[in-house]
């Protein structure tokens, strides 16, 4: 079984100290991995990553989850090794289909079908390996020559075919699942369901029994890889309580109605009791569900921070 990793992600950016100052009480906690969305709106991936890299002796650093839908693959490439070389190799890098209609309107894109975008993260994939893999612009052969410049590639050799930085791939559908299963290192649940009808982006949370055939659905996948590959999962609230059910109760009715409170004390994607019950919720899950790879949303950073110290 594996050991747990932790990792939280930042929703905004107030200042460089504050910035710096929380990476660094991460790093206290235990926390393993510092971690930036995509999206318009919050920090960019890649900047923030190499300061909290710097600002820190041994975080890993990647984006939860990069929208493909935003970025070029070459230009992509580029980025990404060098952000593996400036963090010394401390980069894991995360990619998803995109899943906020409006981000696209917003940003000029086209809004594709889902299909389409799973298309362009699984082009993304090959296009990234062979630019990892492959040899560097045969135009820049002169000047490279010339100066005996190195090539640009990620120090990392363990994602990507054995060229890159561990691949991380979110989702919950089957295509981006069954994806994940053949090439990630990482898989990524982040419990929310698209909900029918409503606005894409419109999410519930999933709840034990939709997480656990989603689980049950990759292993039937994976095959060989099953021990090689991890699975993370993101938890979408920490709510440290005496009183797990009275705070389960108020989640369902407050920002969770689509849960009752039973199935908010039992879906894997919150965590509610003591540091200790919250403990045991996480081994527990680590046995059922194999989830090792532990990501709390920024404002519940220092709430599961104590939680690390009594697993380790």
């Amino acid at each position: 079984m594996r050991d747990f990793r932790f990792g939280f992600n930042f929703f905004d950016l107030p200042s460089r100290q504050e910035f710096v100052a929380r990476c660094r009480t991460a790093e206290r906690f235990g926390y393993d991995v510092a971690l930036i969305p995509d999206h318009l709106g919050g920090p960019a991936p890649f900047p923030a990553m190499v300061a909290a890299a710097e600002a820190t002796e041994r975080l890993r650093v990647g984006p939860l989850v990069l929208n493909v839908g935003f970025w070029n693959p070459h230009l992509l490439a580029r980025e990404v090794a060098t952000a593996d070389r400036l963090t010394d190799g401390r980069v894991e890098l995360g990619l998803g289909a995109g899943h906020m209609k409006w981000e696209f309107d917003a940003a000029g894109l086209p809004w594709e079908p889902f299909g389409a975008r799973v298309e362009r993260l699984e082009r993304t994939v090959e296009e990234l390996t062979r630019l990892f893999s492959g040899p560097d612009y045969p135009q820049r052969a002169a000047v490279r020559e010339l100066h005996d410049l190195a090539e640009l590639k990620p120090v990392q050799r363990r994602g990507f075919g054995g060229f890159g930085p561990p691949l991380l791939i979110g989702g919950t559908s089957d295509r981006v699942l069954r994806l994940a299963a053949r090439c990630a290192d990482i898989i990524a649940y982040g419990g929310g369901l698209q909900m029918k009808g409503a606005e894409p982006g419109t999410f519930r949370l999933a709840t034990a029994a939709e997480a656990e055939e989603r689980v049950r659905f990759v292993r039937g996948l994976l095959g060989e890889r099953a021990d090689r590959v991890e699975s993370s999962v993101l938890i979408q609230a920490v709510i440290v309580t005496g009183d797990r059910r009275a705070a389960a109760e108020r989640l369902s009715a407050e920002r969770m109605p689509f849960l009752t409170p039973e199935q908010v004390l039992e879906t894997p994607f919150l965590l509610l009791g003591t540091h200790r019950q919250i403990a045991d919720q996480l081994l527990e899950r680590r046995e059922r569900y194999g989830f090792s790879y532990i990501t709390v949303h920024g404002p519940y950073m220092e709430a599961l921070g104590p939680v690390i110290e009594l697993l380790r």
